[in-house]
């Protein structure tokens, strides 16, 4: 695109400039043209003039004046003779003297009419004719200034080396002018090109303004004057990450700026939030909403302070922690926590390295807020990570409302009627296709954007409830339980939807070490007292301890599907399923058989009486329910 564009230009400049090389040749023509007539006609003026000359040389002897007033018939015979030269070219042939005082005076009149008596003193440019009488040197005078005229010869009449006369011849012609009518029309032709030319020029100048203004209100948050994730999205594929430090800022508590002061304040404290970021990095350093109350800043590294980003920080928060914000009647103060990514070169990708920022600012949001961490990169397992998504694109996708719900149905297994649906979270590319979470999951987890994530699901999950009147399950892990925000989060979502949490069903991932068990259980406890029922998920993997079931309020037990897949061949899933589903019977808890992928595997866990079934042999996740 950019090659066409410049070869779009190469020919329009080709075009003016030979346009203007035309325009410039046909006036050089035309002026050459005019030369060319000049000169033939002061070439056959002067031979005029010599023939004169010679002629009154040979009839005056010595002083035209006293010897023509003296023999009129000469006078006559000699103004006859220039009579015959004059024409329609050549309209006025005369021989003139200076007197005495200076004045010239008619010796000879060649016109036909109108003509001028012997001696009758004629007005002259005195200063040009004297050079010609007192130099002896024939002159050319151009008459632009006199319509009828185009130009004079003088040539002086010098008789035993003295200057008696001089012979003047006023010539005319057409031809320049019809020259000039002839080219005319081409010039008219020439100028309206140059206008068109200019109004185009104009145009693509305010239109090119205009672009750089739309490109420029496209990669900027109308709302704070910082660069926008547009403007990200451009940056990632160019930036030499090497060059750069990067921090992720997130003002604290900024919901309840907007629930108790209303969203203008919210606003105005973004706004104000910005600026006072932007005053305090250097020109060279980048700022970008990232979204909501998020900010990234790329600070460009120094030489001499491998902790810039850190102290840039740190002056950041303290100048908005002193800030006081005024709004309408209002004093509003607030603070904002930052994580730093100091050495962003040391991960695969950008986006890994603002992911680590991320993650940094959700630890300083956890341990309290209103403060700055930053860490070496040393976390070797974080630099291995090649997620086919970025947490830039998971936020992209929220953003533009891309992250939806697939329901995948649970059977009965007796009835074989749908009992409820589990939740399943997807993000729907630009292109139509559909991405999983285990491509887009482990980029953002301990993000924030993990948790604007999950309040997606909640909300989509509880919009199905209240339509379909139908259970319907969501997972979670031990650690989002234990994380405060994640947590307050959840009971924020029940809070608003209490008539529907009966419907609700959480699903807890078992593969997970349960670290602080007590807080999870009293959380879980505070979680069923809205209704919503506890389940454990993929119980037969990873770390499966049978001492949760005497200290977890769980209401259903989700089999893994690494038992249920082969249970129809393997003796041994078999067997470790059945004890499941006994010790399931006796704690009174629901069991639900997962991976269900042949009427084999139906049967047989049918035959171990669970209670309910799950898999693609009897429905495919999807995205809406029926």
């Amino acid at each position: 695109m950019k090659n066409i564009k410049q070869l779009y230009s190469f020919i329009f400049v080709s075009i003016v400039l030979a346009i203007a090389y035309l325009f410039f040749s046909t006036a050089q023509i035309q002026q050459i043209l005019n030369e060319n007539v000049e000169s033939i006609f002061i070439k056959e003026a002067k031979s005029f003039a010599q023939n004169i000359n010679n002629n009154i040389k040979t009839v005056i002897k010595e002083d035209p004046y006293r010897e023509l007033k003296e023999n009129q018939a000469l006078q006559k015979k000699m103004e006859h003779a220039l009579s015959i030269i004059i024409n329609d070219t050549f309209k006025y042939i005369f021989v003139l003297y200076r007197d005495s005082n200076g004045n010239y005076r008619y010796l000879l009149d060649g016109s036909k009419e109108d003509k001028a008596r012997f001696n009758q003193r004629l007005s002259v440019d005195k200063k040009l004719w004297s050079s010609v009488y007192d130099t002896k040197v024939p002159l050319i005078i151009n008459q632009k200034e006199l319509d009828n005229l185009w130009i004079t010869y003088l040539k002086p009449v010098v008789l035993n080396n003295k200057t008696v006369a001089i012979i003047a011849i006023d010539f005319s012609t057409q031809l320049p002018q019809s020259i000039s009518n002839a080219i005319e029309p081409l010039n008219k032709i020439f100028i309206y090109i140059f206008i068109a030319i200019g109004v185009l020029i104009v145009i693509l100048i305010y239109q090119s303004i205009r672009s750089i203004k739309i490109k420029k209100e496209s990669i900027t948050d109308p709302l704070t004057q910082a660069y926008n994730r547009n403007y990200l999205r451009d940056l990632l594929s160019n930036i030499d990450i090497t060059k750069y430090q990067i921090m992720m800022l997130d003002i604290d508590h900024f919901k309840q700026v907007n629930d108790n002061y209303g969203h203008k304040a919210g606003d105005y404290i973004l706004a104000s939030s910005a600026k006072i970021m932007q005053n305090e990095i250097r020109d060279e350093d980048i700022l970008i909403r990232f979204g909501g109350e998020e900010f990234l800043i790329f600070i460009k590294k120094s030489s001499v302070n491998s902790y810039l980003a850190y102290n840039i920080a740190q002056r950041i928060r303290k100048k908005i922690e002193e800030s006081r914000f005024s709004y309408e009647d209002k004093e509003l103060q607030i603070t904002i926590s930052v994580g730093v990514s100091c050495q962003p070169e040391h991960f695969k990708t950008v986006s890994l390295a603002i992911k680590y920022a991320d993650e940094m600012l959700y630890k300083a949001k956890r341990e309290g807020r209103n403060q700055v961490i930053s860490q070496s990169t040393n976390d070797t397992t974080l630099l291995k990570k090649t997620n086919t998504k970025s947490i830039n694109d998971v936020k992209e996708a929220l953003e533009e409302q891309r992250v939806v719900c697939f329901f995948q149905a649970i059977y009965n297994a007796e009835s074989l009627t749908v009992v409820k649906y589990e939740a399943l979270v997807r993000i729907k590319e630009k292109d139509g296709s559909i991405t999983s979470p285990a491509d887009f999951l482990e980029s953002i987890t301990y993000t924030n954007v993990y948790n604007d994530l999950t309040k997606s699901v909640l909300e989509s999950v509880f919009t199905q409830i209240k339509e379909k009147k139908i259970q319907i399950s969501t997972n979670l892990n031990f650690s989002d339980i234990l994380d405060n925000k994640i947590f307050d989060l959840i009971i924020h979502e029940l809070e608003l939807h209490k008539e529907l949490s009966s419907w609700l069903i959480i699903e807890l991932l078992e593969y997970e070490l349960i670290e602080e068990i007590t807080i999870v259980q009293s959380r879980l406890l505070r979680i069923k007292e809205y209704g919503v029922k506890i389940a454990i998920d993929d119980f037969g993997s990873g770390y499966s301890n049978y001492s949760i079931f005497k200290l977890l309020p769980i209401d259903i037990l989700k089999i893994d599907g690494s038992l249920i897949k082969d249970i129809d061949m393997s003796e041994t899933s078999y067997k470790i399923t059945h004890s499941i589903i006994l010790l399931a019977k006796e704690l009174g808890i629901t069991t639900v058989a997962e991976f269900v992928h042949s009427k084999e595997v139906l049967e047989t866990v049918k035959m171990l009486h669970i209670d309910e079934v799950q898999g693609f042999y009897l429905a495919k996740p999807s995205p809406n329910i029926l």
